[in-house]
């Protein structure tokens, strides 16, 4: 491992397979964060530190070109790099708390968290849809944090999505509305005037459909596969706006909890696909049948991920990158916008 003497805050874990210019930019932040890389300090040049680090110039560059983006660092021409101004970084603490810990989850909050900067320091905390851990939790943390940002997302005692309780409601009521902000759903009726960045689950996924009209008339009948049951439950507003679609475009439509082992597959059968294990098992059985995705077996997905763009799945999501940045801009601008996230049909030819 290779330090600067001059700043020691600035490391290069040669066996980390984290990207060194990664590295780099992860340093000068935490310096920052902890108080031992002051406001207006000089940093080496971009020279220096690939001379003392052994790093090529291109990565000290792509290091300090994301840090001056982020308002991090300075460059004074003739004089060289310093942290930012004091009146660029202004800390704040924030509570961030979501109902489970999936990778659509963490997408909202690692670009959250990448928008705030080194602005605010961020905690997560989960509650796994549970009403009592989550007023347990944020009881707990009242008063604690300048900001709150929540999603509400639970569970009834049959296992069914509910947005909100009695004692949520109450819960959230704690909080000055100045300092909270409800993101991906804002339907707890918490009074007064406060963030709020979300998804409208129903006109959503009509929307969505609608705009995939001309590829899903060539099907017969539509499939939703919205499991009634699930240890982390979905909105049921996403089962109303498939049927208000349905019903108003006249599409022979079915309702199914899951994808079933050796399913009678139907030609000209269009299904959306919500959880991912159901995606896997349908496209499985799609393959061992020898029928064609996009032709034969029509899918889309709910909810975006690299990995089904790799695949060449056709999805209906929202943008939880966009969800992150927005909540984060409206708390750094301290505004009190309630924002509808965008929400796309993606055409990549599996329907």
């Amino acid at each position: 491992m290779n330090t600067i003497p001059a700043i020691a805050d600035i490391r290069i874990n040669e066996d980390s397979r984290v990207p060194k210019y990664k590295q780099i930019v992860d340093s000068i932040i935490e310096g920052i964060a902890r108080g031992d890389l002051k406001i207006g300090q000089k940093i080496p040049s971009i020279n220096e530190l690939s001379e003392e680090c052994y790093l090529s110039r291109d990565t000290v560059e792509k290091a300090y070109r994301l840090l001056k983006e982020k308002k991090i660092i300075v460059s004074v021409k003739g004089k060289g790099y310093y942290t930012a101004r004091t009146d660029l970084i202004s800390r704040i603490n924030i509570f961030f708390m979501v109902n489970k810990l999936s990778s659509y989850k963490m997408r909202i909050y690692n670009s959250f968290v990448d928008r705030i900067g080194v602005n605010g320091h961020v905690n997560l905390f989960i509650y796994h849809c549970e009403e009592s851990l989550f007023v347990r939790t944020l009881e707990k943390n009242i008063g604690a944090y300048d900001y709150y940002v929540i999603m509400p997302h639970f569970k009834n005692e049959k296992m069914m999505h509910v947005s909100n309780t009695d004692e949520v409601v109450n819960a959230l009521e704690k909080i000055p509305k100045d300092k909270l902000l409800l993101m991906d759903n804002r339907k707890p009726a918490v009074s007064g005037t406060y963030a709020s960045i979300f998804q409208d689950f129903e006109n959503d996924i009509y929307q969505a459909l609608t705009e995939g009209l001309e590829k899903l008339n060539r099907y017969d009948k539509l499939i939703l596969v919205y499991p009634q049951k699930s240890v982390y439950p979905y909105p049921l507003r996403i089962l109303h706006g498939f049927r208000k679609f349905c019903v108003e475009y006249s599409f022979d439509f079915e309702i199914l909890d899951e994808i079933y082992d050796d399913m009678p597959l139907q030609s000209r059968d269009a299904y959306v696909i919500i959880e991912e294990t159901d995606l896997v098992n349908l496209v499985k059985q799609v393959r061992e049948k020898r029928l064609r995705l996009g032709k034969d077996i029509g899918i889309i997905s709910y909810n975006d991920t690299p990995l089904k763009e790799l695949l060449g799945i056709t999805v209906i999501s929202t943008d939880f990158k966009v969800m992150g940045e927005t909540a984060a801009d409206m708390i750094l601008a301290n505004k009190k916008d309630q924002v509808r996230n965008v929400f796309r049909f993606m055409d990549r030819n599996s329907v």
